[in-house]
């Protein structure tokens, strides 16, 4: 364990001794980091690290060490609301908003079928929730629409994942990490999504001087800058550097040739994808150069163990799948997988993301059953007790397909829970239109953009307030205990599930109850017969044992009594056509397999190696929007900021949106620092000040998206592009072209008007309004010169965060 000792991190406002302390996990990131909540006077007041945990040790990052704040707004939904007729939300009581939901839901259900209602829901939920509305809407509503917040964070690391190996389920974990010789973050920017995580991979390089670190993004981060090599590459040329590091590996001969041939197929195919990707192509694609490139071939050919991370900047990025096909693939050819120290750990981005793809809240089935397999479905129906004609089978269809879908009035009604997808979605408008033409229930604590298009609000509970379990990026699974009740007429979001189904009256096939447990750990109970058998299996869990082991990973049964923490150790893989979760995709253009093409494949418990092509990105810079933008999150906030804007010290850190600029391009524009450009792309624009710097490209902008509000104008995703990889059907929010234009007025010099002078009259700096105007010294400026003025100059600083702040 990288972790020497522990440390306490706490964060508590309490009048006094705190009442009691309260076991959980943290709700914000996928590291999974033990905690426990603070409780005076029956209200969270704070948080405190569990030192005993392995994940932490007792750190928290800064996001994890403010959550608790929400709980106290007082700008929280404590009753439903309901639109009315005049468009404005009015409260209503709980029997109004029900009732509302269950008539529109059956009256959907009656006009246009089971596939006119949508459920789209969260990654920040519990696994308990993620399986009732598995269940409710496949055997309850039999609706195949069900999806989540996870198509856009970690959608891509399911599907490659079912590439390459046949089921869901990161192969290694973070003890890997803590042994591993050498560590590639792949467009993971750990410092500021995974601090905690951050901190521990540090504190082991700082005391052993392992592992070796390679970063790739295109951005000079926190993270790459602690790196041992940063291969900084061109926006969408993943799959290129890929490739060429591949071709490496076959050229010097580091393959492990006897692994390959006794546990994988598809190595021809493979090798002839990658021949011509030599080093000088793909320097030429990616910019990277060549002796950089044959650096990071030696080290992943030479070295005896090897993690490879991936989050938003490979899963958001074109050619998604491929990319992170491409990694397992290195994996496979250097038999570096299911030892300690190996394997590929495609993250998580939001901290229960993983448990809604294991538990079927969205496209495949429960506990990574195949939705074409008639043989699972049997089984689903067996376990639900339900005909199996009534299931929904078929490849999943993902959020943005059911905008199109809301488009072209095939869907009308959706359900949103725990999600903001008025400002997490590409393309934002064009979802927001879609929405305001059809009946939506929002499920919110918070009054959040996407109430703008709700029909009936529902208010929920939040952390602290409910009980459940939650599966962070590594497979863990952490219990999350309740500390308090929640605010006097707000539910949890199982027992609004749970209310629905009653009232929607979903019966099994004898006429009993669909839903025939009452409370999260009845209903965990279920779920653990469920997954008997599976590659998740979990029946070797109860709630006191999550609790008093802190988190286990499955799989955990009378075989792994205390989990598993590296999958594939036997070299054994669920690649049998009866036992995988899918029969995989086309790898180019992502048509799904049948059950005969891939019984043709003949893996059998092999893993695949896929060819892997390299397509740039849909969308490029050209003579209208000669830049790049990517967009990404930042250490203070996280995703749409609905609850880490209500923590007064996030909030002061970073209240605004920004663009970063290299300081070539704002040279060349005459850009000042913290100036107010407008950021243009083929889909709308936003008005945000700059902060010029180098931690971009030339050529390429930033824009945190986490600043949404429909009337500030800083929505990153007005600007995105709502193309999909084919394979996991995720956005690529990491390219799209745009362009910056100055917003300046005009001031005309007027007698003997000094710089000082006319700088002080827009509160700018004499250095500014001389950068703005391109002159040299304040002596240039002439009497009845024109002279371009900055609308708005505003101090942006985003404090520094040092994620070491002690030694352990």
């Amino acid at each position: 364990m990288s972790w020497q000792d522990e440390r306490i991190d706490m964060n508590v406002y309490s009048q006094g001794e705190v009442d009691r302390w309260v076991y959980s996990t943290c709700n914000i990131c996928s590291v999974g980091c033990g905690c426990h909540v603070a409780v005076k006077d029956n209200q969270i007041v704070g948080i405190k690290g569990n030192g005993n945990h392995p994940i932490n040790r007792g750190r928290l990052g800064p996001k994890g060490e403010n959550q608790w704040y929400a709980n106290n707004s007082p700008d929280r939904l404590l009753t439903p609301l309901i639109r009315n007729h005049a468009g404005q939300l009015e409260p209503a009581s709980w029997e109004e908003a029900m009732a509302l939901i269950v008539t529109k839901a059956k009256a959907s259900i009656a006009k246009q079928g089971s596939n006119s209602i949508a459920i789209y829901s969260t990654g920040q939920a519990y696994l308990e929730d993620y399986y009732t509305i598995a269940k409710i809407g496949r055997a309850g509503l039999h609706t195949h629409l069900l999806d989540a917040n996870t198509r856009l964070c970690t959608a891509t690391t399911e599907f490659c994942l079912l590439q390459s190996f046949g089921a869901d389920g990161t192969p290694a974990s973070f003890d890997d990490v803590d042994v591993t010789d050498t560590l590639m973050l792949f467009g993971h920017n750990v410092a500021e999504t995974g601090t905690v995580l951050h901190e521990r991979i540090m504190q082991r390089k700082e005391r052993e001087g392992h592992p070796y670190i390679i970063v790739v993004d295109p951005r000079l981060t926190l993270t790459a800058r602690n790196a041992d090599l940063h291969l900084q590459l061109r926006p969408g040329t993943n799959v290129a550097l890929l490739n060429g590091l591949t071709h490496i590996l076959i050229r010097d001969g580091y393959v492990d040739q006897s692994f390959v041939d006794q546990y994988t197929i598809g190595y021809d195919q493979m090798a002839a994808a990658v021949q011509d990707w030599t080093p000088e192509r793909s320097s030429e694609v990616t910019g990277i150069p060549v002796d950089q490139l044959e650096e990071a071939g030696r080290v992943i050919g030479q070295t005896t163990s090897m993690v490879t991370t991936t989050l938003q900047g490979t899963f958001q990025s074109a050619d998604a799948t491929t990319a992170c096909v491409a990694i397992n693939n290195m994996h496979l050819l250097r038999g570096l997988i299911g030892k300690p120290g190996c394997g590929p750990l495609h993250m998580a981005g939001q901290p229960s993301s993983s448990a809604n793809r294991t538990a079927g809240g969205v496209g495949t089935y429960p506990a990574q059953r195949n939705p074409m397999n008639p043989q699972h479905i049997e089984e689903m129906a067996t376990l639900w007790n339900v005909e199996p004609d009534t299931l929904p089978t078929g490849p999943e269809k993902g959020i943005e397909e059911q905008i199109d879908m809301i488009e072209e009035g095939k869907v009308t009604f959706f359900w949103n829970i725990g999600t903001n997808p008025m400002v997490s979605l590409p393309n934002r408008r064009r979802a927001r239109k879609a929405l305001e033409k059809i009946f939506v229930v929002v499920q919110d604590p918070f009054l959040t953009e996407t109430a703008k298009v709700a029909d009936v609000i529902l208010p929920v509970a939040l952390w602290g307030e409910k009980e459940g379990t939650m599966e962070n990026a590594d497979r863990t699974i952490n219990i999350l205990r309740k500390a308090v009740e929640p605010p006097q007429g707000v539910k949890s979001d199982l027992q609004i599930l749970l209310d629905f189904a009653d009232r929607m009256e979903l019966k099994d096939k004898d006429g009993q109850p669909l839903i025939g447990y009452s409370t999260p750990e009845e209903c965990f109970e279920e779920w653990k017969t469920v997954s008997s058998g599976r590659p998740c299996d979990m029946t070797g869990m109860t709630y006191d044992k999550l609790e008093q082991s802190n988190g286990l990973r499955w799989p955990t049964n009378d075989q792994h009594p205390e989990g598993t923490p590296r999958l594939y150790s036997d070299y054994k893989f669920p690649t049998h056509a009866d036992y995988a979760q899918s029969y995989t995709k086309d790898q180019f253009s992502g048509r799904p397999l049948s059950h005969d093409e891939f019984v043709k494949k003949e893996a059998n418990g092999r893993a695949i190696l896929h060819p892997t092509r390299y397509l740039a990105p849909t969308e490029q810079p050209n003579q209208d929007y000669p830049m790049w933008l990517t967009t990404g999150r930042l250490v203070w906030h996280w995703h749409t900021r609905t609850k880490t804007a209500r923590a007064p010290h996030l909030q002061m850190a970073a209240p605004n949106g920004y663009v970063e600029i290299h300081e070539d391009d704002a040279a060349a524009m005459s850009i000042v620092q913290g100036e107010v450009v407008r950021i243009r792309s083929p889909r709308g624009w936003i008005e945000v000040p700059a902060r010029i710097g180098k931690a971009v490209q030339k050529g390429l902008v930033f824009v945190p998206f986490h600043y949404g509000s429909w009337e500030g104008n800083q929505a990153a995703n007005e600007l995105t592009a709502d193309f999909t990889d084919p394979l996991s059907k995720q956005p690529t929010f990491k390219q799209a072209a745009c362009r910056i234009e100055k917003l300046r007025k005009e001031h005309i010099v007027i007698g003997e008007e000094s710089a000082e002078y006319i700088a002080e009259q827009y509160n700018m700096t004499v250095e500014h309004l001389l950068q703005a105007n391109r002159l040299n010294t304040p002596y240039d400026i002439q009497m009845g010169q024109s002279l371009e003025v900055p609308i708005s100059v505003l101090n942006t600083p985003v404090p520094p965060y040092i994620p070491q702040r002690g030694r352990a």
